[in-house]
């Protein structure tokens, strides 16, 4: 049965073959002497892209570092900070009073001189006083400074 309908037709199928292997032909050709015509052109093409993959490729090797991310999870004991004792002797040595060591105790926790005077229950020019005073007895010239020199001789915590 699939012979007759083969055989109904054969004509065109023929027909279309033979259009199909003659257009083959005809592409090759063309694709024959367009390959002639313009080999130099098609070679440096051909030479250009190859370069440029290989270079777009070792680019991206060369700009991409091979890191490798190590977790390392350890136990880490904290020891108890031992207990803030005021260096008295230093104290007594630059001649700081109670006021100014509380003045600047009230600086090291970062509050401005309003602050300290109001918690202080003391006038804005007094604190003003306290801080030109202990700045001289501690040789600095700012705030930051009393506080570290301050801490590095223990006369506060």
């Amino acid at each position: 049965m699939a012979f007759r309908q083969l055989a109904k037709y054969k004509h065109p199928i023929l027909y279309g073959i033979s259009m199909a292997v003659l257009l083959f032909i005809l592409k090759w050709l063309e694709l024959r002497f367009l390959i002639m015509d313009h080999a130099l052109e098609i070679y440096i093409g051909a030479i250009a892209l190859i370069f440029t993959a290989l270079g777009i490729w070792l680019a991206l090797k060369l700009a991409k570092p091979k890191v490798q991310t190590l977790v390392i999870e350890k136990e880490v004991y904290k020891m108890p900070a031992p207990a803030f004792t005021a260096n008295e002797v230093e104290q007594e040595k630059l001649g700081l009073s109670k006021r100014e060591l509380e003045v600047l105790q009230l600086i090291a926790e970062g509050l401005s001189n309003q602050e300290i005077a109001a918690r202080l229950f003391v006038s804005l020019n007094t604190i003003k006083t306290h801080s030109s005073r202990i700045f001289e007895k501690l040789d600095v010239k700012r705030r930051t400074q009393a506080i570290e020199k301050a801490k590095r001789l223990n006369l506060i915590p």
